[in-house]
């Protein structure tokens, strides 16, 4: 899929990765950008077309497709952190998560499909993570939700592949939004993470690994669980050292 001439919306867009995907996007030359939040008047870009959207939301989000019918790249990027834990933490914090990192970008895509499909095929970007494969103390409803919002973008890519709607899963470490504020450790801008993943919709690319921290850990998949563990265990530790 070519950026260039392409008609994008981002959700989320008013700030951290959504916003460098909304500026990125009009910088190479998309036609229209839709940049989207739950709250429209804190979008700050020149350029974009603001609209208002909640992904937990399903009016709001059939409203936002009936807005942009001629969308060919849609960008899910929207979603929420709680340091929340399984066993121990609030069931509905998890929920919380679930129904806006997982659902909500499933929503969005079921109600933009058809629109993608009008549009020749056009391209979907869901932005994961590399806590898609491993889970934290304080963080373990986020894994959960980026572990299934993973095996969603597997299955939905398997069911629009006949429609020619490229499916690419981005994952990260960390970048330097408000989410991963307090984490004095290196992170990738937000730009450089818009870019790789950008780049791989022109590449037709199911997936952008876009730092050497989401390489790596995926790299440790093939182990056993003890031995996964024990490396991320270590990999860990020396981040927080560094």
């Amino acid at each position: 899929m070519d950026i260039n001439n392409s008609v994008a919306l981002i959700t989320g867009a008013n700030r951290g990765l959504g916003r460098a995907f909304a500026r990125r996007l009009l910088e190479r030359g998309a036609r229209k950008v839709y940049a989207t939040a739950r709250r429209p008047e804190t979008v700050d870009l020149p350029g974009v077309e603001v609209l208002p959207l909640d992904i937990t939301a399903p009016a709001s989000v059939r409203a936002a497709a009936e807005a942009a019918p001629d969308v060919s790249l849609l960008v899910n990027n929207a979603g929420i952190q709680t340091g929340t834990d399984l066993v121990t933490g609030s069931l509905d914090a998890v929920r919380r998560e679930l129904e806006t990192n997982t659902f909500g970008h499933l929503r969005m895509i079921r109600e933009f499909a058809p629109a993608l499909a009008r549009n020749g095929g056009g391209a979907i970007v869901n932005v994961l993570s590399a806590m898609s494969w491993f889970g934290v103390e304080g963080g373990n409803a986020y894994h959960l939700t980026k572990a299934a919002a993973w095996a969603m973008t597997n299955g939905v890519r398997l069911e629009l592949a006949g429609q020619g709607t490229l499916v690419t899963a981005v994952h990260l470490g960390l970048a330097d939004t408000d989410m991963s504020a307090g984490w004095p450790v290196a992170k990738i801008s937000p730009s450089y993470l818009a870019d790789a993943a950008l780049d791989g919709v022109q590449t037709g690319s199911a997936e952008v690994l876009a730092d050497q921290w989401s390489r790596d850990v995926k790299s440790r998949l093939p182990l056993t669980p003890e031995e996964f563990n024990a490396a991320m265990d270590r990999a860990l530790a020396a981040l927080t050292a560094a």
